[in-house]
């Protein structure tokens, strides 16, 4: 039971947004892909002397940015799952002899190596996930050589069953660090060094994802892999041109939403006889020991329990927090005090130190001693 608390999700007034966003995408798509237009089937058996997009055809896209823990994967979670269908199946349907299977939308992160190769291969196994179909097992059974042409050949499929919006998560992956020399040598007051790119074609093929084949893209990750993402593209203004959604981690104990939604529905969320009162002096400390991150929040209460656990006293006191922050989540200690800092160069390190040691989730469930 301690664990739904991990389930919890509270929709706030930019998470409403963005499914306004994804909504009108989605739907305003449709509305200049119609199935009894020509132009729409050269567009997907890739034509293009004849395929021409309507004049009034614009690309989709949008952007989803937030640190690491900031709830911008859940909030984009909620609302694709909104959706009662992300598969409709057409016993019949325009020019298909066995009718259609119309994919709503598909959502999946972008492989750490940030190539071509795996992107295509993520993409195949994600469409065969949610399809059931086997059209590209044997591509993905062979030797992947081409990444551009498995791209192409998804983009294929994808449009011929229409697809309505498709999530590239953690875009950042499409980006590496500069090297360390480069990282070590920045002077003071200097600006970080600029991710670099790891293969230019991958950025190349979402663009004209967008462009030519008009698939709506939804891009999400950290602030600094939509501002690589954006600073590479001719048209960055087209990633964005259905919204920009900034996630924020909560900056003060003062903040009402923090305070009085976010803090006060976690508080029922106790498993001891004596719960703790959800005061003031409980909001400092996890603001303290958390730096308002939502993710590291929720890992920090479920630690709490664990301290209080290993009495006999059934009760859920203050101390467990600053134990549980102490132990559970030390790790990312240092990262939690360059966010808390505000301070650029400091808070450069979150990221490197929270989402790129990836055994951290792994010692967050380890034993802990509060003696």
């Amino acid at each position: 039971m301690l664990m739904d608390v991990r389930n919890l999700h509270i929709p706030s007034i930019e998470g409403l947004q963005l499914f306004e966003s994804i909504d009108m995408m989605i739907r305003q798509n449709y509305h200049h892909l119609h199935p009894s237009s020509a132009s729409t089937w050269s567009k997907i058996s890739g034509e293009p002397v004849q395929f021409q997009l309507p004049l009034n055809a614009p690309a989709f896209g949008a952007a989803v940015e937030g640190v690491s823990g900031s709830g911008k994967t859940q909030a984009i979670r909620r609302c694709l799952g909104r959706y009662p269908q992300q598969v409709i199946k057409h016993q019949s349907f325009f020019r298909m002899t066995n009718g259609l299977q119309q994919v709503v939308w598909l959502s999946l992160d972008v492989p750490a190596s940030g190539k071509a190769t795996d992107l295509a291969a993520a993409l195949m196994t994600a469409w065969r996930k949610v399809t059931g179909s086997a059209r590209f097992d044997k591509t993905l059974s062979g030797d992947w050589r081409n990444g551009m042409q498995m791209l192409e050949e998804w983009r294929q499929v994808a449009s011929t069953h229409f697809l309505g919006l498709l999530h590239l998560d953690e875009i950042q992956n499409f980006f590496k660090l500069s090297t360390l020399d480069r990282r070590k040598r920045r002077k003071v007051g200097e600006e970080p060094p600029e991710l670099s790119i790891v293969e230019d074609q991958c950025i190349k093929w979402i663009l004209t994802l967008m462009n030519t084949w008009q698939i709506p893209l939804l891009v999400s990750g950290t602030p600094d892999g939509i501002s690589a993402l954006t600073k590479r593209l001719s048209n960055a203004e087209r990633i964005v041109t259905s919204g920009y959604h900034a996630f924020k981690h909560f900056i003060d104990v003062e903040d009402p939403f923090f305070r009085h939604q976010f803090l006060q529905r976690l508080g029922v969320y106790q498993y001891v006889a004596r719960p703790i009162p959800i005061s003031d002096e409980l909001a400092v400390v996890i603001m303290e020991k958390t730096a308002g991150v939502q993710r590291l929040i929720i890992a920090l209460w479920v630690a709490a329990h664990r301290v209080a656990f290993e009495r006999k006293e059934d009760d859920l006191r203050l101390d467990d927090f600053r134990v549980a922050a102490d132990t559970y989540l030390a790790p990312v200690g240092a990262a939690v005090d360059a966010l808390r800092s505000q301070d650029p160069k400091r808070m450069g390190r979150y990221e490197d130190l929270v989402t790129r040691d990836h055994s951290f989730w792994g010692q967050f469930w380890g034993p802990v001693k509060s003696d």
